[in-house]
């Protein structure tokens, strides 16, 4: 297959694919004029990375992961590990988006939204009443 196949059937921008090939996460064929020639288990990798990628896993932890995958001896403690770490970074970002919420909508609600200068939004950004700040 080459790039345009392998990024059609993977779902992944042929540009992700360089990047992945650049960084040693793939490493396809090349023929003699330099092309790239993607096998299955090629396509297989990148249909991965792309699903560990869209649950937020970083690019290191795809890594790790592609390393676990293929190794027939691994502990599944191990793969867990690093779900268990990238399930409480998105519990922790959640938590931080709703206190951001919180704290606009009440800004929001504190503005009258009306034609005078005074305005609750501006002053609570000066004051720096935010979440997370």
């Amino acid at each position: 297959m080459n790039i345009k196949d392998v990024s059609l059937r993977s779902g992944l921008p042929a540009k992700t694919i360089r990047y992945y090939e650049d960084i040693g996460l793939i490493n396809p064929l090349r023929s003699a004029n330099g092309y790239r020639s993607f096998r299955e288990s090629d396509l297989h990798k990148l249909s991965f990375l792309a699903r560990a990628r869209s649950l937020g896993f970083s690019i290191e932890d795809c890594r790790r992961l592609l390393a676990l995958y293929e190794d027939r001896s691994r502990a599944s403690a191990d793969v867990k590990a690093l779900a268990q770490a990238q399930l409480e970074d998105i519990a922790r970002k959640i938590s931080e988006l709703q206190a951001m919420q919180a704290t606009l909508s009440d800004l929001v609600t504190a503005c009258s939204g009306d034609a005078r200068p005074d305005c609750p939004i501006l002053k609570g950004l000066e004051r720096g009443t935010t979440c997370c700040g």
